[in-house]
């Protein structure tokens, strides 16, 4: 294991309706947390007050927004604000109470041991942790999932929009934070942002706690524009993985599989017209004109998703730049900044 003894951590908590619970989890944040820092994102019930009146913990500091930013918008000046202090772990920790801070040992765990430079939870990881999942919002995070793995390349990673996550200062300092996603979407653009630096990620099992608590994340009106998104993203990854950093066999195999597939599709249709208009049967040949470019387009398709699959980064970056000083203005100057 790595040496952690000089290793700093910090949590940031996006606070907004969290009264009734940012007491309970701010306490619950284990004594090898260094720092923990509030942000109060313009919240109607000014939780920063309240953190300021009720908790006394030397580790919290609270920031303020004039404007709510969204979640995004809130983890983001923190993860700024941990930089500028030094920080060489930064934990995302929700204030609702549903993520337990006494895991934040096992979250840190990979990045510790230098095997990953990001963590996220997983609460699909045991059956058994699902049974308080609202049936809805497991249904809709099973969807997200599988729009993330195109679009971020991290094919064995799962639920996606899970918060608890914790983070290693060399990645974070890679990724241009001003061109983040500040709503909800916030914890899938990271993902694809980490994916565009090569990070390594690493899911760990952790039961969420569901109990009288509103989320504000409302998988019926996400799923579409996050499906938009994830589109976009998938794009461009494709395009900066495939054909900007690098060119191999897969970036060959995903124009070609893209023609065949558009031209026996497109040569298909209008053959069955003709034959529903003339009421003239095609022949075997214009069959087959139709079926061969298909075939080989699936198998092009399927050559380049196998490839984009064994493809997922496996060294983490803070191997990769360990004994370099970072310089904590580059957190928006990162390599990634014409995402």
């Amino acid at each position: 294991m790595t040496d952690t003894s000089n290793i700093k951590v910090a949590v940031v908590i996006p606070c907004y309706r969290v009264l009734q619970q940012i007491e309970d989890v701010v306490r619950a944040i284990p004594p090898e947390v260094d720092q923990i820092f509030c942000v109060d994102d313009c919240c109607p019930d000014k939780s920063g007050a309240f953190i300021e009146k009720t908790i006394t913990d030397t580790r919290v500091t609270i920031l303020y927004h004039e404007r709510n930013q969204g979640v995004g918008g809130a983890t983001i000046t923190g993860y700024e604000a941990a930089l500028e202090q030094g920080a060489d772990v930064v934990v995302k920790l929700d204030g609702d109470g549903q993520m337990d801070p006494r895991e934040i040992n096992a979250l840190i765990g990979p990045i510790l041991d230098g095997d990953a430079d990001y963590a996220k939870g997983n609460r699909f990881f045991r059956p058994e942790d699902l049974i308080g999942m609202p049936r809805l919002r497991l249904f809709g995070n099973a969807v997200l999932s599988f729009f993330t793995k195109f679009s971020t390349g991290y094919w064995s990673s799962f639920d996606p929009t899970n918060g608890y996550t914790a983070i290693h200062r060399h990645a974070l300092a890679n990724i241009s934070l001003d061109k983040v996603s500040r709503d909800y979407f916030f914890e899938s653009d990271m993902l694809f942002r980490l994916r565009t630096i090569g990070a390594v990620i690493a899911d760990v099992p952790l039961m969420a706690r569901y109990g009288d608590e509103k989320s504000n994340l409302k998988i019926t009106k996400v799923v579409f524009p996050f499906l938009a998104k994830h589109t976009i993203n998938l794009g461009k990854r494709i395009i900066y993985n495939y054909y900007i950093r690098d060119f191999n066999i897969a970036s060959i195999q995903l124009p070609l599989a893209i023609i065949f597939l558009c031209f026996g599709i497109i040569f298909g249709f209008k053959s069955w017209l003709h034959g529903a208009d003339t009421g003239i049967p095609a022949t075997a040949g214009t069959v087959m004109i139709a079926a061969l470019p298909i075939f080989a387009g699936i198998q092009l398709l399927l050559g380049f998703l196998s490839f984009d699959m064994r493809n997922t980064p496996t060294l983490p970056l803070q191997k990769l730049i360990r004994g370099r000083t970072m310089p904590r203005s580059s957190v928006n100057r990162s390599n990634d900044r014409h995402s």
